[in-house]
C-alpha cells in the first residue's frame, strides 16, 4: 500500500489538539465587514472545535497522519 497523503487544503484549515479534537478558524471575517453586525464580527473571532463526528471525518479522510 502507498503512503497516505494529507490533503493540502485541509492542513491549512484544520489543526488537531493534543486530546484529538479538530479546531478550525471561523468563516465570515475576510471582507464585507460593513454589512455584518458588530456582535457577529465579535462572535467569529478566534477558533472553534468541530463536533466529534465532523472531526472524525476530517481526521479519517483528509488528515490521516494528524
Amino acid at each position: 500500500m502507498p503512503k497516505l497523503k494529507t490533503k493540502s487544503g485541509a492542513k491549512k484549515r484544520f489543526k488537531i489538539t493534543a486530546s484529538g479534537k479538530v479546531k478550525y478558524q471561523q468563516s465570515g471575517k475576510r471582507h464585507g465587514m460593513i454589512k455584518r453586525s458588530t456582535s457577529q464580527i465579535r462572535d467569529h473571532r478566534g477558533t472553534k472545535v468541530l463536533f466529534k463526528t465532523d472531526g472524525d471525518t476530517v481526521k479519517k479522510y483528509w488528515l490521516p497522519n494528524g
